[in-house]
């Protein structure tokens, strides 16, 4: 959808990745179908190998942030240098079910 072509678009734009997943996680939660309100975005740049994770998450976050002011409610999100991926094998966790209820509980 738009909001997830307009993720990934900035991350590549701010970070160059060597490798990016932006996965539009809305079906896990209360929301409408075809919903684009929840994300997780696992990004692998060379940017990272000098920041610590606090700093890499102001960075995404400051590279998204036209996408949060328009009112993107959730991100995930995993930043990782290259030997920080290659150590995974180039995995990372699934995202636990959500446990909130519906809006109309």
């Amino acid at each position: 959808g738009p909001i997830q072509s307009s993720i990934e678009e900035a991350l590549i734009d701010a970070f160059s990745p060597w490798h990016l997943d932006v996965m539009n996680e809305s079906h896990m939660h209360s929301v409408p179908p075809g919903s684009e309100s929840h994300f997780k975005v696992v990004v692998v740049s060379d940017t990272f190998d000098d920041l610590r994770t606090l700093g890499r998450h102001r960075a995404i976050n400051a590279a998204l942030k036209p996408q949060l002011d328009a009112g993107l409610h959730a991100l995930s999100i995993v930043p990782l240098t290259r030997q920080q991926w290659s150590d995974r094998g180039g995995v990372v966790p699934a995202s636990p079910l959500c446990r909130g209820g519906s809006k109309t509980d």
